[in-house]
């Protein structure tokens, strides 16, 4: 049993630095989505102010219209797909599928919120559990200096691991509100779409 149970302490030892590394990277990762979100943030405010006001009085008769008016310079997805989806409007089944990739690409955005809203607590608990062992036997052998680095390391993973966390589950909730009114719009005009094949 001994033997089983040094096995195990030293596999959860040698976990420690993979552990701290991904942490690392998982927080560089949370700072670059602060910085993209910020600026999704900026081209979403702008895009309001500028689209929202054209499809509250948006008819299937000014479509063509509307497609001109869009703005060109801005790259966001929701603008993208409402530029394809204007030059597809005679195809049913083109307009269905953009829909459809819409999700998609809106999914894929998320999936860095989501990994890190998962993955932060989980390497922030194995970094503070895999530290108190040696922080134990440190404090069992009196080695006090041994103890307190490992309890150092300990809060800081933990630390880390929340704040990464915590990024990925505010950054997942807003863009999931941004996404599902883009997609409400996107649904808006392709009921227009086929509000005027009806027509014609």
């Amino acid at each position: 049993m001994t033997y089983i149970s040094d096995i195990l302490y030293w596999i959860s030892t040698g976990l420690l630095v993979p552990v701290i590394v991904l942490l690392i990277l998982l927080f560089i990762r949370a700072l670059l989505l602060i910085g993209g979100f910020f600026g999704q943030y900026l081209a979403i405010r702008k895009n309001e102010a500028t689209i929202r006001p054209e499809l509250e009085t948006l008819s299937s008769d000014r479509l063509d219209d509307f497609a001109e008016r869009l703005p060109k310079s801005n790259a966001s997805l929701v603008n993208v797909y409402m530029r394809r989806l204007l030059a597809v409007k005679d195809s049913p089944a083109h307009v269905q599928r953009l829909l459809a990739d819409f999700e998609i690409a809106a999914d894929k955005d998320l999936t860095v919120s989501k990994t890190l809203a998962k993955l932060g607590p989980m390497l922030g608990l194995m970094g503070t559990l895999i530290p108190m062992g040696p922080a134990l036997v440190g404090l069992s052998t009196g080695d006090i200096a041994s103890m307190a680095y490992n309890m150092q390391v300990a809060f800081a993973t933990t630390v880390v691991g929340l704040f990464s966390s915590a990024v990925g589950f505010i950054t997942q909730q807003v863009k999931q509100r941004w996404y599902l009114q883009d997609m409400t719009n996107l649904e808006f005009i392709a009921g227009l779409i086929n509000e005027k094949r009806n027509k014609s």
